[in-house]
């Protein structure tokens, strides 16, 4: 019997590096996405095109994606806050942008330069502008568990930006639990409610470990039917906007579980461990995913 397939997009390259205080170079950028895409990812986040003052980091978007892999079989996705990185992203021949909205309005100010509402002013151009670019689009919501400065975000706050962000033609819509507050019973909620509201669209999960919660949130968004999971090989991430950001859920937790609760990755675990033991010794410290500093098992 065939076994139920699940999708993990490997954002390492971009959500993974783009808190690091040391600037990895391109090079080994380009690396690095060699390594994921030969351990059997097909999709996973390239690099981000914001302002290079406040994600020195991510300043080398253009180059990253001049030097990626001419791959069919892969789809490397740019993000983008605003119009003018929409085009930075078409112009260097992204063809899935993935564009970030938020839930809460603090968050928002700081992450994307303007309140909630005023980002959606610019929600048409950029679909039209992925659009004539040839560009598929897809829409984040962050701080959609929680937010570092307004705090707790209401279901019905996080219902209505889906709303809106369904408003343009968009193939995907991800919950992002920016700051790493949600517990289970969160994900169940949001997960449903915005179900209700998304017109069929896929759903994408995105979870912070923070507080140790990540895998069971992920647990939890896949029994509420989410079949597409964001994860961070090493457990690596953070975001300069958010106080106390720790790393995402570590890709290869995420393997370990899911391969053994039956579900097909299309992933090699050990070659996914080979990787993250790459990323700490590129970084030149420890991370924080457990599977990938644990014996193998089974030992066979």
């Amino acid at each position: 019997m065939a076994r139920e397939k699940l999708e993990l997009v490997e954002v390492s390259p971009r959500d993974g590096l783009q808190n690091e205080p040391d600037v990895v170079s391109t090079e080994k950028k380009l690396e690095l996405i060699d390594r994921i895409v030969a351990a059997g990812f097909r999709r996973m986040e390239a690099a981000s095109f914001v302002n290079p003052k406040k994600v020195p980091q991510m300043a080398d978007g253009d180059a990253v994606f001049a030097g990626l892999p001419k791959r069919d079989d892969a789809t490397f996705i740019a993000l983008a806050l605003n119009p003018r990185g929409v085009e930075r992203a078409i112009a260097a021949g992204a063809k899935e942008i993935n564009y970030v909205f938020c839930a809460s309005d603090g968050f928002s100010i700081r992450n994307n330069g303007a309140p909630v509402d005023e980002t959606f002013r610019v929600w048409p151009e950029v679909a039209h502008k992925a659009r004539a670019g040839g560009a598929r689009l897809s829409a984040t919501i962050s701080t959609a568990f929680g937010c570092p400065f307004d705090g707790e975000v209401s279901v019905e706050r996080v219902v209505a930006v889906a709303e809106l962000c369904t408003q343009q033609d968009i193939f995907e819509l991800a919950l992002a639990d920016t700051i790493g507050v949600a517990a289970p019973s969160d994900v169940r909620e949001r997960f449903r409610a915005v179900r209700e509201v998304a017109g069929g669209l896929q759903l994408r999960a995105h979870f912070h470990n923070t507080r140790n919660t990540a895998l069971a949130n992920a647990a939890a968004a896949v029994e509420e039917g989410v079949r597409v999971l964001d994860g961070s090989l090493g457990g690596i991430g953070g975001c300069p906007f958010a106080p106390g950001a720790a790393g995402n859920v570590p890709t290869e937790d995420l393997l370990y579980m899911f391969d053994r609760m039956g579900y097909e990755t299309g992933v090699d675990l050990d070659a996914a461990i080979e990787t993250a033991h790459f990323i700490a010794g590129v970084l030149g410290r420890k991370t924080p995913g457990m599977v990938s500093r644990a014996p193998k098992w089974p030992h066979a």
